[in-house]
């Protein structure tokens, strides 16, 4: 489908919805309007994101006309990239959709949902479901075609849950017979295929052709040398680490999905003495206020002669002080911007986000 550049980026017809909307924690969805301000006046052709997470702000720059590498270490995020930003033109037909739906009976069916996430999660017969079409995805030959599916999928699996995570056992949130204050039962009661069938529908509508060999790469990003990207700009919007409060553990939300990603190896990685069957947990300094600011930094120099542009709030380890003299120290010119937001997920009335640039 061939799209007008101009309209996916520019004012109201890109905010409301050619790149689908998410509800996924820390998304910068609602703010590529005013990253994309703050970075008009840099000169850059090539951009790499660090931190991908659900592509929005890839997506921003592929709409702007960049080159674009989107990394992300969790393997989930990596196949929305590989659907949003690497693929610009392969889309879902009736038949790739028929494939996926349907039951094989020559297939040697696994049961891993419906065996280790009974109660848990979702319904008996939607872990069936889930069992039967996450199977399907994977067996699809065209790499793009099984991205956007599993992009699809993702995105029922959030609809249907309560706070749109995976860090408690609650499904009795969805199935109890009370007064809720908050969510929509409708919505997590809908048929898995319904919001599949959605989903695609957004998927089809939001790909598009920006004439560059965009990539996507599945990386930790301190594995990546400046020189096997060569980017004029990167841009870091990092885990979060408040100086208080609770850390956002990433993997801890959204196993499930990196479980659906990884179907063939996941019962190796499950934490069965967790109540939520959650992944056996690996240190990661961007989860540690101990080494947090030295491994920001180590990534940081990795690229000095890079632009750096940086996503930030201004209760975050490091401080936006130590980042601009860090910056400064690599010989940077640094500019801070600021806007008021307000996260869905967060319990906070308001934030005030922090862009970073260093030219």
């Amino acid at each position: 489908m061939s799209l007008d550049l101009m309209d996916l980026f520019s004012g109201e017809p890109f905010q409301s919805g050619i790149f689908p909307k998410t509800r996924y924690q820390g998304s910068k969805y609602k703010l590529t309007k005013w990253i994309a301000d703050c970075l008009g006046h840099l000169d850059f052709e090539t951009v790499l994101d660090a931190f991908s997470g659900t592509s929005s702000v890839a997506y921003m720059f592929k709409a702007m006309g960049k080159t674009v590498i989107a990394n992300d270490k969790m393997h989930f995020n990596y196949q929305i990239a590989k659907a949003f930003i690497e693929n610009n033109a392969i889309t879902i037909n009736e038949e790739d959709i028929n494939f996926v739906l349907r039951k094989d009976p020559s297939y040697l069916y696994k049961n891993i949902i419906s065996d280790h996430f009974e109660g848990i999660y979702y319904l008996h017969d939607e872990d069936i479901w889930l069992d039967m079409v996450t199977q399907n995805i994977h067996r699809m030959h065209n790499e793009y075609k099984r991205a956007i599916m599993f992009w699809a999928l993702f995105q029922s699996c959030l609809s249907k849950r309560p706070y749109n995570l995976f860090h408690r056992n609650n499904l009795n949130v969805r199935t109890a017979d009370v007064k809720r204050s908050f969510g929509n039962k409708a919505t997590w009661d809908k048929p898995f295929e319904q919001h599949f069938l959605k989903f695609i529908k957004e998927a089809n509508l939001a790909i598009f052709d920006n004439k560059k060999p965009n990539k996507a790469i599945n990386s930790d990003i301190s594995h990546i040398a400046y020189d096997e990207v060569n980017a004029d700009l990167v841009y870091f919007d990092p885990p979060y680490v408040p100086v208080k409060g609770s850390l956002t553990m990433y993997m801890d939300f959204y196993h499930f999905l990196e479980g659906l990603a990884n179907y063939d190896s996941w019962e190796t990685k499950i934490d069965f003495n967790s109540k939520n069957k959650a992944m056996l947990k690996t240190k990661s300094p961007w989860e540690d206020r101990k080494f947090i600011s030295q491994e920001f930094f180590k990534c940081i120099s990795a690229f000095k002669n890079s632009k750096i542009a940086i996503s930030y709030r201004e209760d975050g380890i490091p401080s936006i002080d130590e980042i601009t003299a860090f910056l400064q120290l690599m010989g940077k010119r640094v500019e801070v911007n600021y806007v008021n937001y307000k996260y869905a997920l967060s319990k906070k009335t308001k934030v005030r986000e922090v862009l970073i640039t260093g030219v």
